[in-house]
């Protein structure tokens, strides 16, 4: 018969390589894990990796009443209804300074679907142009965002049934409700 011979590791490779897997490890720990998870930097590689924006982002979803630095707008927690007529459409809007976060939520109230987008309009723009988070047809939808730009971000629903249709909306974060 043959026999089947496996190769064995000498400890000194062993060795090596639980030094090698330890160290790979720490840098990775050091350069992503603390920049992008508890907003702590020492080198300053997640900085410009852009991953303390994600710690930033994780503090305002555990601690809503955290403000950024540099918002010029305060925190607002804000709960209102927008009635949507039958076979029209409705926009709601927040101005909202770049890197400024907001938590949302909202609903119909009878469960009714509506088609929707979510998106943002660059302060200043005149070209007309805007760019959408998400676009779909629901009863509901909740979720974060952090902005890309300065301008007004909001939703636009389109109700195409023969009834108003009610919206319940839940916002926290850094705005100002845009009239």
């Amino acid at each position: 018969m043959n026999e089947i011979i496996f190769p064995t590791q000498s400890t000194k490779t062993l060795v090596k390589a639980v030094i090698a897997a330890t160290l790979i490890s720490v840098i990775v720990f050091v350069t992503i894990v603390l920049p992008s998870e508890f907003n702590r930097d020492p080198t300053g590689i997640g900085h410009k990796l852009g991953l303390t924006v994600l710690a930033q982002d994780i503090s305002i979803a555990i601690e809503p009443q955290t403000v950024p630095e540099d918002s010029i707008h305060p925190f607002m927690e804000n709960e209102t209804t927008v009635e949507v007529p039958a076979h029209r459409g409705i926009e709601y809007k927040l101005q909202m300074q770049q890197f400024e976060k907001i938590i949302y939520e909202w609903s119909t109230a009878t469960g009714a679907p509506l088609y929707f987008d979510f998106h943002g309009e660059p302060e200043g723009d005149t070209t007309g142009y805007f760019e959408s988070y998400a676009i779909a047809t629901t009863h509901e939808m909740e979720g974060s965002m952090t902005v890309p730009f300065d301008g007004s971000h909001g939703w636009f629903w389109k109700n195409t049934t023969n009834k108003p249709i009610t919206v319940l909306l839940k916002t926290k974060g850094n705005y100002q409700i845009k009239k």
